[in-house]
């Protein structure tokens, strides 16, 4: 497996898969379940379980020596990626400034709620400590979410999977949750709605809507990632997880 541990193989793994992804949910006219990130996600797994068991290795080894160590250079990238919802925030920091309090306070009550939410759900589902400490970050991009569901003992592979589906399921019923929440004329809460539960999906599908849209998403995968550094590993320790 030597001439697989070339940092190229990961990033090629990774570019091919969603460009896959990207073929699929153009030529289904936009069907959910082909949104490209889901669809790489999905298929790179595939394309590692078969080349362990081509190689008569694990899927395991085959990750952590083959694929990371290119995946990482791609993984590097989510950072200045979440960094860059800076521009459209900057575009209409007025309506920021105007609505600060609002945002502030929704995003952080939001956030307590969920964590308990997921906490009573979890343990109502028969989750162990480390799955219901792989949920509590979900809620914050992939790049935030990771890492700090690392610090609370939790799997980040899990972390990665279910901020994952919370995009693709956003972007999936995202124009019927706007609809069904009478958010049409409310362009605030439709953003912080959007870019809360469907992180840099969310935030893109928000953009689309316009830009007060977009620019309340990425105000709140901003905040989102602040509150929960600050208030997971607390709730965490708190509900004897960390």
């Amino acid at each position: 497996m030597s001439y697989l541990t070339n940092p190229l193989f990961g990033v090629f793994l990774s570019l091919a898969v969603f460009m896959v992804g990207q073929w699929l949910f153009k030529k289904s006219k936009g069907f959910f379940l082909f949104q490209p990130l889901f669809v790489a996600m999905v298929l790179g797994i595939a394309v590692l379980v078969v080349l362990g068991k081509t190689l008569n290795v694990s899927t395991e080894q085959v990750y952590t020596q083959a694929y990371k160590p290119g995946g990482n250079i791609i993984f590097w990238f989510l950072t200045p990626a979440t960094i860059a919802f800076a521009v459209p925030l900057y575009k209409r920091n007025d309506v920021v400034k105007k609505n600060w309090a609002i945002i502030v306070g929704s995003l952080v009550i939001g956030t307590i709620v969920s964590l308990f939410a997921i906490t009573i759900v979890g343990k109502a589902f028969g989750l162990n400590q480390i799955g219901i400490a792989s949920m509590l970050s979900q809620s914050a991009t992939t790049a935030i979410a990771l890492p700090l569901t690392a610090a609370v003992g939790g799997n980040t592979a899990v972390t990665a999977m279910a901020c994952i589906l919370n995009a693709v399921i956003i972007y999936a019923l995202g124009k019927y949750l706007v609809k069904w929440f009478k958010l049409k004329d409310d362009p605030v809460g439709a953003g912080l709605g959007l870019g809360t539960a469907g992180h840099t999906i969310g935030s893109a599908f928000a953009l689309e809507m316009g830009s007060v849209e977009g620019a309340m998403a990425a105000v709140a995968v901003v905040v989102i990632g602040l509150v929960d550094n600050l208030v997971v590993p607390v709730f965490a320790h708190l509900v004897g997880l960390g």
